[in-house]
């Protein structure tokens, strides 16, 4: 039997200033709005990030040409509490459609007041990936979780 050493999870953490469900709803259903469109991997130019709102939803990117390209599915969707879903994109940049491929985002919403919610996410199972390694330390290098979730703040307080 082989097995494969265990690859760190990325994770980040970041604290909004806004009720629960709504740092939930812009997580989810504001996705677009916040993760930067140059993180993609199908068409040239991309319209739309999407992350369909059940569990079994899409998450994906559409092109201004119309194409559609999967990253992963959605596998908890726990309003206003919890969202896990994968990441099916492996060491070539390529959607590998396999779900015994994929890693896992787990990200967990906190109430920490009346108006203001923790958000911590944790990026884990890379050695799935057939190039997990190389994915982890490309998501790294490139500023992780903690850029986006700059990114989600950022967005968050605009609408606020």
């Amino acid at each position: 039997m082989t097995t494969t050493a265990p690859i760190p999870p990325i994770t980040g953490t970041t604290t909004v200033a806004v009720p629960i469900e709504e740092a939930f709803r812009v997580f989810t259903g504001s996705i677009d709005a916040w993760w930067p469109h140059q993180f993609h991997i199908g068409a040239a130019e991309v319209a739309e990030v999407v992350l369909e709102p059940r569990v079994d939803g899409r998450w994906y990117e559409r092109g201004v040409d119309g194409t559609e390209c999967d990253w992963g599915r959605v596998l908890t969707w726990e309003p206003p509490h919890r969202l896990v879903f994968t990441w099916q994109i492996n060491g070539t940049w390529q959607l590998d459609p396999d779900p015994e491929h994929a890693s896992e985002i787990n990200v967990r919403f906190t109430a920490t007041g009346p108006a203001e919610t923790t958000v911590e996410v944790e990026h884990h199972s890379f050695e799935r990936l057939t190039g997990g390694g190389t994915i982890n330390d490309a998501i790294r290098g490139g500023g992780g979780w903690v850029l986006l979730l700059d990114q989600f703040t950022t967005t968050v307080a605009a609408r606020s």
